[in-house]
């Protein structure tokens, strides 16, 4: 399937990303911002410091930090299933992904009701396709601006970094496409691992990939521990 062309969107939603800052931290740091959103198209990368896991900032709380799209990317399929369990019946690691919408013009306030999308392969590097429906969903952000989707951690395919993607809806004519990243050492100790293992090619590594290159240190998630698996939280701000 073709790579959508992320020109293509007639409106699209400025992406700004905060990392696993969390919303609290983040509007707490928001009020005498003086980052300036640039036109869609292009906008400023300015570095997150933050404390892996957690709601609370390493260093003084984030303002909304711009983050440019990653883009669509391939496989994105609209109208899934509204859903929090992703899984259905794909072996791997389980991941869960506490993702956050907030309105950055106006304080980081939380968006309720905005429609969020994810998809991604699974352990053997496989998208769902032709009817098939494993590993993507869509929910409605709650009073919180949060959604919480059970997955896996994405395995690899082609010469790509390992990725989970994320499009956001704030209104019916707006949306936003990113990709989300995972830490290298992690896939390294996931890989080792039952079904990952399986694979005979090499996973690609992050820093080989272009996208990464550029804007993968404000789009990498900081997984902690969970159980059997991990989980995970990030923050998306829109114009």
């Amino acid at each position: 399937m073709a790579e959508t062309d992320p020109s293509a969107t007639s409106r699209r939603a400025v992406l700004l990303a905060a990392g696993s800052a969390g919303v609290a931290a983040l509007a707490s740091g928001c009020a005498g911002s003086t980052t300036k959103a640039g036109p869609a198209d292009r906008v400023d990368v300015v570095p997150v410091t933050v404390s892996a896991g957690t709601a609370t900032a390493a260093t003084a709380a984030p303002a909304c930090v711009l983050s440019p799209e990653s883009g669509e990317g391939p496989y994105y399929v609209p109208d899934a299933q509204v859903r929090p369990d992703l899984v259905e019946d794909r072996g791997g690691v389980p991941l869960r992904l506490d993702l956050t919408v907030v309105r950055a013009a106006r304080g980081c306030r939380p968006l309720a009701g905005v429609a969020l999308d994810v998809w991604q392969a699974d352990a053997l590097g496989k998208y769902s396709a032709d009817g098939a429906t494993f590993l993507r969903g869509t929910q409605l952000t709650d009073a919180s601006g949060t959604v919480s989707f059970r997955t896996i951690v994405p395995g690899w395919y082609a010469h790509i970094a390992p990725h989970v993607h994320v499009k956001v809806h704030p209104d019916a004519r707006t949306e936003a496409a990113t990709q989300l990243f995972l830490p290298e050492d992690l896939l390294r100790q996931v890989y080792r691992r039952d079904p990952y293992s399986r694979r005979k090619a090499p996973a690609h590594p992050n820093t080989r990939d272009d996208r990464f290159a550029a804007k993968g240190k404000l789009l990498t998630l900081s997984p902690v521990a969970d159980g059997a698996g991990y989980r995970a939280s990030f923050t998306l701000g829109v114009r």
